[in-house]
């Protein structure tokens, strides 16, 4: 492509501060590539580069006859300087197309065709699209957003496509939306501008929140992940629009084109509002709760796994948000993700009452608490991501609660059957008779709870190693301690059975599932 469209010999600039357009480049050249890229929200990382570092060193357009365009020489004072929003040579492969459809000459050729059919240079678009735009969505994949108008459309587009699912066609607009935006800022950022460009930049943008408008009320409950990779590109499309050097003309569109994308990134944030109000309705009356939990189930609970899932997708796009200052959707969804912990905190106190046994909801709440805690507590997740040989885990006050009251109600019960030690020092010479009934309690509770909880699972192997440790520390010293008042009964038992080291190894079977 490249090669294609630089064999063709440059043209006089137009009055719109390009030079002219080479000839239109094969279709689906860039489509194919943009279709494979995986999507999930916005690039990686939206940034601020300076306009000396960003790497263009060169220009196929004319600063010095276009009349539109605001020249390089900083004294101007109709320019301002500010740093040029450009991506980081890391970002995603998005963004890598984008720069190459702006290096081939390829975004230049549909700006100014895009022009040619304006009316005049003052053209504003009015929502009807032209050839050009045509033809430059399709490239991007998203020439059904074209189609669309209301939900019905929308409905429609998916019935007479069944291969193509909401998830689908969301994921195409946000491959459509990133290397727009790449594509705009690029070309009249890099060179200084014209407003061909931003008046380009701002139709395709304008066309593409249709989409968002249309999409908002078929959104299910189970979409959260939809609207919030949504989210997620427009807050960090929006990041770009900050002008840099630029006439005011252009300056006052890529504001403009600023506040729309605001306003969409607005009702996306309610839509996330809303949808999670959904979600939680479902969830609460969700019937695999009583089904598992009666069923013996006290590891992570789906319905947990989903929740914290919606939490650290609700995280990734509160941080896209931070990009731009004094952007309100930043504490919007903060108090949303504290005000959804807070609710899976109730409704799995809730749910663990289904439990009959109360070593059972205790070992539930433990599993469900010290998973959410992996993400409600960041601390405590990079600890173990630093140190991941480390089985010495910090429990939030939480887990600790229900880790000790789980360990009163199994074990320290199995522990209360066996004599303190000390307390039949006087029959020492006659463990046989007196001393070995109270083990035989003790030896029967044990294995009894043993094999009770042997095929408890705690899925977390950081946690379920602690729970080992911890209860064998309850257990097998005072265990030993007795026998070790009791040399007879201790040689009698050592060895067999129920020796403290063969008890100790039972205990590490635990939790196994």
């Amino acid at each position: 492509m490249a090669e294609q469209l630089a064999s063709v010999p440059e043209e006089s600039a137009t009055a719109t501060g390009f030079t002219a357009p080479n000839p239109q480049p094969p279709r689906n050249t860039y489509r194919d590539r943009i279709r494979k890229v995986p999507v999930s929200g916005a690039p990686k990382k939206w940034t601020l580069v300076p306009l000396s570092q960003s790497g263009h060193k060169g220009s196929s357009y004319s600063s010095s006859g276009a009349s539109n365009s605001c020249p390089s020489n900083n004294s101007d004072s109709s320019c301002r300087t500010v740093p040029v929003f450009a991506p980081l040579a890391d970002n995603d492969e998005l963004m890598r197309i984008a720069r190459q459809m702006f290096s081939d000459g390829y975004t230049r050729h549909m700006v100014q065709a895009f022009d040619d059919t304006s009316s005049a240079p003052a053209f504003k678009y009015g929502g009807v699209p032209d050839h050009a735009l045509e033809n430059w969505f399709l490239e991007l994949d998203v020439d059904w957003v074209l189609q669309i108008h209301d939900k019905h459309d929308l409905r429609r587009l998916l019935q007479d496509k069944p291969a193509s699912t909401l998830q689908d066609l969301v994921e195409r607009w946000i491959r459509a939306l990133t290397v727009i935006v790449t594509s705009i800022t690029e070309l009249v950022l890099a060179f200084h501008g014209t407003p061909a460009a931003a008046r380009f930049g701002k139709a395709s943008i304008t066309e593409m929140f249709v989409f968002v408008d249309t999409i908002i009320p078929l959104l299910k409950a189970e979409k959260l992940h939809v609207v919030l990779d949504m989210f997620i590109c427009v807050s960090g499309a929006s990041f770009m629009f900050t002008p840099a050097m630029i006439s005011p003309e252009v300056q006052n569109m890529f504001s403009e084109i600023g506040s729309s994308l605001e306003k969409e990134g607005n009702k996306l944030s309610e839509a996330i509002s809303s949808t999670m109000g959904e979600m939680r309705a479902l969830i609460e009356d969700d019937e695999s709760w009583e089904v598992e939990i009666k069923r013996g189930g006290c590891e992570v609970h789906t319905n947990t796994r989903f929740i914290i899932d919606c939490v650290v997708l609700m995280r990734k796009a509160q941080a896209s948000t931070e990009n731009s200052t004094g952007n309100h959707n930043t504490g919007n969804l903060r108090d949303l993700i504290d005000d959804t912990i807070d609710y899976l905190k109730g409704l799995l106190l809730t749910k663990s009452k289904l439990c009959s046994d109360p070593s059972h909801r205790y070992l539930f709440l433990l599993n469900n608490l010290y998973f959410l805690s992996q993400v409600s507590e960041p601390s405590l997740s990079l600890d173990i991501e630093l140190c991941p040989g480390n089985i010495e885990i910090e429990l939030t006050p939480e887990c600790e609660k229900y880790m000790d009251m789980y360990l009163d109600v199994s074990w320290r019960r199995v522990k209360s059957c066996m004599p303190e030690p000390g307390l039949c020092l006087a029959l020492i010479y006659h463990w046989n008779i007196f001393s070995l009934p109270s083990l035989d309690k003790f030896h029967s509770a044990f294995r009894k709870t043993y094999h009770a909880h042997k095929f408890w699972k705690v899925p977390d192997p950081r946690l379920r190693s602690l729970l080992r440790k911890t209860i064998a520390k309850t257990v097998i010293p005072d265990y030993h301690d007795y026998l070790k008042e009791r040399p007879e009964l201790e040689k009698h038992i050592s060895g067999g059975s129920n020796s403290p080291n063969a008890l100790e190894q039972l205990l590490e079977e635990l939790f196994e599932g």
